[in-house]
C-alpha cells in the first residue's frame, strides 16, 4: 500500500527536508522542526530566550540512544559472546570514524546548516549530525521506531557486520606510531589482574605523556591493550588530534 504524504507536507516551507528524510530513511517526519534543529551546526546556532540553540543537545541524546540500540542488537546477534567482544563491536559500530563515514555515505552533510567551512574546521561534524538526527527521531517517533529504522535502513543496508567483526586494526601500533611521530610518550601499563585461572582478566591503563586516558579489561593482556587503544584512538579522532583513514 502506497504511503500518503502528510497533509502538512504540501503547505510546508521545509519540503526539501521532508523529501530528503523520506528518500534516505524511508519515512516522513512528524515534527519537522526537530530534524531541522538536528542539522544545525553550532556555528549557525540561533539565539532563543537568551540561549544559543544548535544540534548539540540532540547529539548528546542521540549518542545515548545509539548506544542502547547497538548494545541490544549485538546482545541478540551474538548470544554466546563475552562482554569484552560485545563492547569492542559496539565501539566499532558507533565510533566517530564509522559515523562520519556513514553520514557521508547517506549524504547528510548536504543537509547541515553551518556558517563555517566545515571540512576545514571540524573533524566530526558529519557524525555529530547523524547522532543529532537519531536524537530527533527518538523524540519524534519513539524508541521502537528509531530502533527499527536504524537496524533495517542503516545496519542491514549500509554496514557489513561480518566484515567489521573480522576487521583487524592494530590500534596499539597506531597509537605508538602516532606518539613517535608527534613526540608523545605512549605507554600501556598493566595495573591489575582479576580472578584466577581461566577467569583471570587483565586491566591495562593507557598513558600519553604520563596522563591517563582510561583502562581496558580483557582475558588477555593483548586484548585489553587493543580495547583501550581503540577507545583512545577514536577519542583522538573525535578531537581532531589524529587523522581519519579512508574517508
Amino acid at each position: 500500500m502506497k504511503r500518503i504524504k502528510p497533509v502538512k507536507f504540501y503547505f510546508s516551507n521545509h519540503k526539501k527536508l521532508y523529501h530528503a528524510i523520506k528518500n534516505i530513511f524511508g519515512f516522513y517526519p512528524g515534527n519537522i522542526f526537530l530534524y531541522k534543529l538536528a542539522f544545525r551546526h553550532k556555528s549557525a546556532a540561533e539565539k532563543q530566550n537568551g540561549m544559543y540553540i544548535s544540534n548539540e543537545r540532540l547529539e548528546y541524546l542521540g549518542d545515548a540512544i545509539l548506544d542502547a540500540i547497538v548494545a541490544d542488537y549485538l546482545f541478540k546477534l551474538y548470544p554466546y559472546k563475552e562482554e569484552g567482544f560485545l563492547t569492542e563491536m559496539r565501539s566499532r559500530l558507533v565510533s566517530r570514524n564509522q559515523l562520519n563515514k556513514l553520514s557521508h555515505k547517506l549524504g547528510l552533510q548536504n543537509l547541515i546548516q553551518s556558517n563555517l567551512e566545515l571540512p576545514a574546521k571540524s573533524k566530526s561534524y558529519k557524525g555529530d549530525a547523524f547522532e543529532a538526527f537519531i536524537g530527533a527521531l527518538y523524540l519524534d517517533k519513539g524508541y521502537n521506531f528509531t530502533r527499527n529504522i536504524f537496524i533495517k535502513n542503516i545496519i542491514r543496508v549500509h554496514l557489513d557486520i561480518d566484515r567489521i567483526e573480522h576487521e583487524e586494526t592494530n590500534y596499539k601500533s597506531r597509537m605508538v606510531e602516532w606518539g613517535q611521530k608527534e613526540r608523545h610518550d605512549v605507554t600501556f601499563k598493566m595495573i591489575e589482574e582479576k580472578g584466577n585461572g581461566h577467569s583471570k582478566q587483565y586491566v591495562i591503563e593507557l598513558f600519553i605523556d604520563d596522563k591517563s586516558y582510561g583502562t581496558g579489561k580483557d582475558f588477555s593482556i593483548k586484548g585489553a591493550e587493543k580495547i583501550i587503544a581503540e577507545r583512545v584512538w577514536n577519542q583522538l579522532l573525535e578531537q581532531g588530534v589524529v587523522e581519519e583513514e579512508n574517508t
